[in-house]
């Protein structure tokens, strides 16, 4: 199976996990797209859910599938979240954040009772950080903000280049900053290996304009993957 049909697989699998009166948070990305389709089957075959999108791309997307929305206002405990990943350690630890939502989906999975993670095999690593890191931050200040990370990971022995994000232009015009949902700005950290991911988010955290950091650390329960010889299911083992 090529990549897409493995994000089908997947998806279908995340689906069945759903049972009727859950309330859900609803992840974003290509995976987790396939996921909203295959639960979209569902509910127009009766089932019975909620769902809190993690940005406003899953939202749309929910309304034009017809499953019903909720928020965290009114549903401020949710049964489970269901996400992708950009990569998945042994431990369930995460990295997220190449679709830009990384702060609204760890509010999400916060929230939730439970966290079940879906993504193809390609997102599984010994060791996180070969997939660039994204940090949520405050516009204000920004270039200083980078830097400030910069000389973070210096320090802790990683030659990284803080990229603040920027999407396309137009031919002959500059590229602007992708902003989030949440109308923030995210820096790439480049890293290689994150050799102690635990201090790493907490010493990002701890710089101010700093907002979020797409290190999703001791939250998912559970891991679909979706690999050439069916879909695989791990569980975290620790904490």
């Amino acid at each position: 199976m090529d990549l897409e049909e493995l994000k089908i697989e997947v998806g279908q699998r995340a689906a069945q996990e759903v049972r009727d009166g859950m309330v859900l948070g609803l992840g974003t990305g290509s995976t987790a797209e396939a996921f909203l389709r295959s639960l979209a089957t569902r509910v127009e075959d009766g089932l019975t859910v909620r769902g809190v999108p993690t940005s406003e791309r899953t939202a749309n997307l929910c309304r034009e599938l017809g499953i019903p929305l909720t928020d965290l206002g009114r549903d401020p405990v949710l049964d489970l979240a269901i996400d992708g990943a950009d990569e998945i350690d042994p431990d369930l630890n995460l990295i997220k954040g190449a679709g830009g939502a990384l702060l609204r989906e760890k509010i999400v999975a916060s929230a939730a009772r439970r966290m079940l993670v879906i993504a193809d095999a390609t997102k599984y690593v010994d060791h996180l950080g070969a997939f660039p890191l994204p940090v949520e931050i405050n516009p204000f200040g920004s270039a200083a903000t980078a830097l400030q990370v910069e000389r973070l990971c210096s320090r802790m022995d990683w030659s990284v280049d803080a990229v603040i994000r920027r999407v396309p232009a137009e031919p002959g015009q500059p590229e602007e900053p992708y902003v989030t949902d949440g109308g923030h700005w995210i820096v790439d950290c480049k890293l290689g290996m994150i050799s102690d991911p635990k201090t790493l988010d907490a010493e990002l955290r701890a710089i101010p304009g700093v907002v979020e950091t797409g290190l999703f650390l001791g939250m998912a329960d559970r891991a679909l993957l979706a690999t050439g010889e069916g879909v695989e299911v791990l569980e975290r083992q620790n904490g």
